[in-house]
């Protein structure tokens, strides 16, 4: 092994073990943490720039920093969310060639655990059917339009798993939902341009749907509201399917991005 490649090994151990403890810190930390300087980096871990700089790039890979270069250089941390969480999972199916059929059979099995688990919070009527109530509101004013009316009705389906108490199933199914909105913003966006968008009949047709799962919800009837976001999902999705079923899930184009940043956060 020659001298060269005895100093990188070295370093790269330094660097992974500066950018374990400065990882720690960025998910153990406030939203408004910051990284120290390069030079109080330096100093604080006893280590070269080169290192430092290493460990900067490991955590750049991981998408916890953006190292910004240049006379204006420094670290701005980015705390993993929901949205990232989308994000790299949706980059994993798509890498794996995942259909959109896949999704949406699991979407099936999950979504409307998550209805279901509305209906049975304490809360529902001041936290969840305002909230929900304004989005149908807000639907029905746009039925005319589309594209609009895709992207405010999927938000419905967004806002459904965002009220989901357990924590774990609103990461898990939040990412599933948001990945599949941003393929139905697809489909509506090509469908309008063509002039094949389904009718507004169609359209208010969802939204009353959404009215009765709605009211199973406020009702507090977990069963029903399970039931009719399940029913509903297959009526949705079989307009999509019907012409991209062996299509692949798409989390890189501009407009998956777009559709995974705008998705709702999470909700205690």
């Amino acid at each position: 092994m020659t001298s060269a490649r005895r100093s990188r090994i070295p370093q790269r151990r330094i660097a992974e073990t500066v950018a374990s403890e400065l990882r720690t810190r960025i998910l153990s930390g406030d939203d408004d943490y910051r990284l120290p300087t390069q030079d109080q980096l330096v100093k604080e871990f006893g280590v070269s720039y080169p290192s430092i700089r290493e460990s900067l790039r490991i955590l750049e890979t991981e998408g916890l920093v953006t190292v910004r270069r240049g006379n204006v250089g420094g670290a701005e941390v980015h705390r993993p969310d929901e949205s990232s969480a989308a994000y790299h999972l949706g980059l994993a199916l798509q890498g794996s060639r995942v259909t959109l059929a896949d999704l949406a059979a699991a979407l099936q099995m999950l979504e409307p655990l998550c209805s279901a688990e509305c209906a049975r919070r304490p809360d529902r009527a001041t936290e969840v059917v305002p909230v929900l109530r304004a989005n149908i509101d807000a639907c029905a004013q746009v039925e005319a339009d589309g594209i609009e009316f895709t992207r405010t009705a999927r938000e419905f389906h967004n806002l459904i798993v965002a009220f989901t108490p357990n924590a774990t199933v609103r990461c898990v199914v939040s990412s599933l939902v948001t990945l599949w909105s941003a393929q139905e913003q697809a489909w509506a966006e090509t469908l309008t341009l063509r002039g094949e968008y389904p009718s507004r009949t169609r359209a208010h047709d969802a939204t009353r749907v959404h009215d009765r799962l709605l009211t199973a919800i406020a009702d507090g009837d977990a069963a029903e509201a399970e039931r009719l976001a399940r029913k509903h999902l297959r009526a949705t999705q079989a307009l999509i399917l019907e012409r991209y079923d062996s299509g692949v899930v798409n989390a890189s184009s501009d407009l998956a991005r777009q559709a995974i940043a705008a998705a709702p956060r999470l909700r205690p």
